[in-house]
Protein backbone atom coordinates (compact mmCIF):
# COMPACT_ATOMS: atom_id res chain seq x y z
CA UNK A 1 0.00 0.00 0.00
CA UNK A 2 1.70 3.22 -0.63
CA UNK A 3 2.68 6.44 1.59
CA UNK A 4 0.07 8.89 1.87
CA UNK A 5 0.32 11.86 3.81
CA UNK A 6 -2.02 12.90 6.49
CA UNK A 7 -2.81 16.78 7.92
CA UNK A 8 -3.08 16.28 11.45
CA UNK A 9 -5.00 18.95 13.28
CA UNK A 10 -4.70 19.41 17.02
CA UNK A 11 -7.59 21.28 19.10
CA UNK A 12 -5.53 21.94 21.92
CA UNK A 13 -2.67 24.40 21.48
CA UNK A 14 -1.27 23.57 24.89
CA UNK A 15 2.69 22.27 24.98
CA UNK A 16 1.89 18.94 26.79
CA UNK A 17 -1.00 18.69 25.24
CA UNK A 18 -2.87 15.00 25.77
CA UNK A 19 -4.31 15.01 22.16
CA UNK A 20 -0.90 16.25 20.65
CA UNK A 21 1.35 13.28 22.54
CA UNK A 22 -1.65 10.62 21.20
CA UNK A 23 -1.05 11.77 17.79
CA UNK A 24 2.44 11.62 18.30
CA UNK A 25 2.43 7.99 19.68
CA UNK A 26 -0.49 6.69 16.96
CA UNK A 27 2.26 8.10 13.31
CA UNK A 28 5.08 5.70 15.19
CA UNK A 29 1.97 3.13 14.66
CA UNK A 30 0.97 3.97 11.13
CA UNK A 31 3.56 2.38 8.66
CA UNK A 32 1.35 3.69 5.68
CA UNK A 33 0.98 7.54 6.63
CA UNK A 34 3.02 10.21 6.64
CA UNK A 35 1.79 12.47 9.48
CA UNK A 36 2.35 16.11 9.35
CA UNK A 37 0.99 17.78 11.76
CA UNK A 38 -0.37 21.32 10.56
CA UNK A 39 0.12 24.24 12.93
CA UNK A 40 -3.79 25.83 13.92
CA UNK A 41 -2.41 28.67 16.57
CA UNK A 42 -1.54 31.52 14.54
CA UNK A 43 -5.06 31.16 12.25
CA UNK A 44 -6.64 34.55 12.45
CA UNK A 45 -10.06 34.51 13.06
CA UNK A 46 -12.06 33.87 9.95
CA UNK A 47 -13.86 36.88 8.82
CA UNK A 48 -14.70 36.87 5.21
CA UNK A 49 -13.65 40.56 5.09
CA UNK A 50 -10.18 39.36 4.84
CA UNK A 51 -10.75 37.33 1.87
CA UNK A 52 -9.27 39.26 -0.86
CA UNK A 53 -6.04 38.95 -3.03
CA UNK A 54 -3.79 39.15 -0.12
CA UNK A 55 -5.25 36.76 2.78
CA UNK A 56 -3.56 36.39 5.89
CA UNK A 57 -0.31 34.29 5.55
CA UNK A 58 -1.18 31.59 8.13
CA UNK A 59 -4.35 31.09 5.71
CA UNK A 60 -2.56 30.73 2.62
CA UNK A 61 0.08 28.24 4.68
CA UNK A 62 -2.41 26.36 6.03
CA UNK A 63 -4.92 26.05 3.63
CA UNK A 64 -1.73 24.91 1.11
CA UNK A 65 -1.03 22.40 3.26
CA UNK A 66 -4.27 20.71 3.68
CA UNK A 67 -4.57 20.81 0.09
CA UNK A 68 -0.89 18.83 -0.37
CA UNK A 69 -2.44 16.43 2.26
CA UNK A 70 -4.29 13.28 1.40
CA UNK A 71 -6.45 12.98 3.98
CA UNK A 72 -6.95 14.56 7.73
CA UNK A 73 -7.11 13.62 10.82
CA UNK A 74 -8.28 15.45 13.53
CA UNK A 75 -7.59 14.88 17.26
CA UNK A 76 -8.83 17.06 19.71
CA UNK A 77 -9.66 17.29 23.87
CA UNK A 78 -13.34 18.53 24.39
CA UNK A 79 -13.87 22.26 25.93
CA UNK A 80 -17.41 22.21 27.23
CA UNK A 81 -19.04 19.15 25.75
CA UNK A 82 -17.91 20.55 22.17
CA UNK A 83 -15.43 21.34 19.78
CA UNK A 84 -12.07 23.99 20.79
CA UNK A 85 -12.78 27.25 19.38
CA UNK A 86 -9.31 27.14 18.09
CA UNK A 87 -10.34 23.92 15.85
CA UNK A 88 -13.17 25.54 15.11
CA UNK A 89 -11.83 28.26 13.62
CA UNK A 90 -8.84 25.89 11.69
CA UNK A 91 -11.94 24.39 10.17
CA UNK A 92 -13.99 27.55 8.97
CA UNK A 93 -10.66 28.86 7.46
CA UNK A 94 -9.82 25.75 5.55
CA UNK A 95 -13.35 25.50 3.95
CA UNK A 96 -13.84 28.87 2.65
CA UNK A 97 -14.62 30.95 0.64
CA UNK A 98 -17.94 29.10 -0.14
CA UNK A 99 -17.19 26.66 -2.86
CA UNK A 100 -13.68 27.00 -2.86
CA UNK A 101 -12.94 24.31 0.28
CA UNK A 102 -9.85 22.93 0.59
CA UNK A 103 -10.95 19.99 2.77
CA UNK A 104 -13.92 19.01 0.63
CA UNK A 105 -13.51 15.43 -0.50
CA UNK A 106 -10.59 14.60 1.98
CA UNK A 107 -10.92 11.19 3.99
CA UNK A 108 -10.84 11.73 7.81
CA UNK A 109 -10.85 10.82 11.02
CA UNK A 110 -11.84 11.70 14.65
CA UNK A 111 -10.14 11.27 17.68
CA UNK A 112 -11.30 12.63 20.92
CA UNK A 113 -8.90 12.93 23.93
CA UNK A 114 -9.62 13.38 27.64
CA UNK A 115 -8.37 12.88 31.01
CA UNK A 116 -12.03 12.29 31.87
CA UNK A 117 -14.20 8.86 31.31
CA UNK A 118 -16.52 10.24 28.11
CA UNK A 119 -13.62 10.71 25.98
CA UNK A 120 -14.23 13.51 24.47
CA UNK A 121 -17.44 12.61 22.81
CA UNK A 122 -18.95 15.32 22.26
CA UNK A 123 -15.92 17.07 20.92
CA UNK A 124 -16.28 14.03 18.89
CA UNK A 125 -19.18 14.25 17.49
CA UNK A 126 -19.76 17.89 16.65
CA UNK A 127 -16.87 16.74 14.24
CA UNK A 128 -18.48 14.41 12.63
CA UNK A 129 -21.72 16.41 12.11
CA UNK A 130 -19.23 19.55 10.60
CA UNK A 131 -17.61 17.22 8.56
CA UNK A 132 -20.53 15.14 6.73
CA UNK A 133 -21.60 19.43 5.96
CA UNK A 134 -18.05 19.46 4.23
CA UNK A 135 -18.22 16.81 2.47
CA UNK A 136 -15.12 15.11 3.86
CA UNK A 137 -15.95 10.79 4.04
CA UNK A 138 -15.51 9.86 7.91
CA UNK A 139 -13.85 6.65 9.15
CA UNK A 140 -16.68 5.72 11.29
CA UNK A 141 -15.06 2.38 13.28
CA UNK A 142 -12.83 2.04 15.10
CA UNK A 143 -14.79 5.28 16.77
CA UNK A 144 -11.73 6.77 18.93
CA UNK A 145 -13.21 7.95 22.24
CA UNK A 146 -9.90 8.16 24.31
CA UNK A 147 -10.35 8.68 28.47
CA UNK A 148 -7.74 8.41 30.74
CA UNK A 149 -5.36 10.61 28.73
CA UNK A 150 -2.88 10.54 31.58
CA UNK A 151 -2.62 6.65 31.87
CA UNK A 152 -2.23 6.33 28.06
CA UNK A 153 1.43 6.35 27.28
CA UNK A 154 4.54 5.88 29.66
CA UNK A 155 7.43 8.58 30.04
CA UNK A 156 8.84 8.00 26.64
CA UNK A 157 5.62 8.76 24.86
CA UNK A 158 5.01 4.84 24.29
CA UNK A 159 1.65 3.04 24.81
CA UNK A 160 1.35 2.15 28.03
CA UNK A 161 -0.70 -1.22 27.37
CA UNK A 162 -0.67 -3.84 25.39
CA UNK A 163 -4.25 -3.40 24.79
CA UNK A 164 -3.95 0.20 24.36
CA UNK A 165 -1.70 -0.48 21.63
CA UNK A 166 -3.45 -2.61 19.81
CA UNK A 167 -6.12 -0.39 19.50
CA UNK A 168 -4.33 2.17 18.15
CA UNK A 169 -2.92 -0.15 15.56
CA UNK A 170 -6.23 -0.99 14.46
CA UNK A 171 -7.11 2.65 13.95
CA UNK A 172 -4.24 3.53 11.89
CA UNK A 173 -5.05 0.58 9.81
CA UNK A 174 -8.08 0.99 9.32
CA UNK A 175 -7.45 4.78 8.26
CA UNK A 176 -4.86 3.66 6.20
CA UNK A 177 -7.50 1.33 4.34
CA UNK A 178 -10.11 4.06 4.37
CA UNK A 179 -7.59 6.69 2.84
CA UNK A 180 -6.70 4.15 -0.18
CA UNK A 181 -10.66 3.89 -0.55
CA UNK A 182 -11.12 6.76 -0.97
CA UNK A 183 -8.42 8.05 -2.70
CA UNK A 184 -9.39 9.44 -6.32
CA UNK A 185 -12.57 10.80 -4.64
CA UNK A 186 -12.99 14.22 -6.26
CA UNK A 187 -11.76 17.08 -4.90
CA UNK A 188 -12.81 20.50 -5.08
CA UNK A 189 -10.46 23.31 -5.28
Amino acid sequence: MPQHTVAVLVGSLRAASWSRKTAEALATLAQDLRFVFVEIGDLAFYDEDLEKDDVPEPWSRFRNQIRSADAVLLVTPEYNRSVPGVLKNAIDVGSRPYGKSVLAGKPAAIMSVSPGALGGFGANHHLRQMATFLDMPMLQQPEMYIGGAAKLLNGEGDFADVKTRALFQRFADAFAAWIERHQGASVRS
